[in-house]
């Protein structure tokens, strides 16, 4: 998909986004997730399979990106 294909998708803002937004993200037909910078959608997103999308949200769930206090 190219990003004119992309934008045609149905975006959501990440419930962890403040009002400014940061990321967005679609479940695309192929079962894959795209993810994308709602600052600047005329780059590329980053494409995740099933998997790795639910080991990523595990992993921030599980704080494993927290940074140190």
């Amino acid at each position: 998909m190219d990003v004119l294909e992309f934008s045609s998708l149905n975006w959501f803002k990440s419930s962890a986004s403040g009002a400014s937004g940061c990321v967005e993200v679609t479940h695309l037909p192929s079962g894959y997730v795209a993810l994308r910078d709602s600052k600047d959608r005329s780059r590329d997103p980053y494409v995740f399979s099933a998997q790795e999308w639910a080991a990523f949200t595990a992993g921030v769930k599980a704080g494993e990106f927290d940074l140190p206090a």
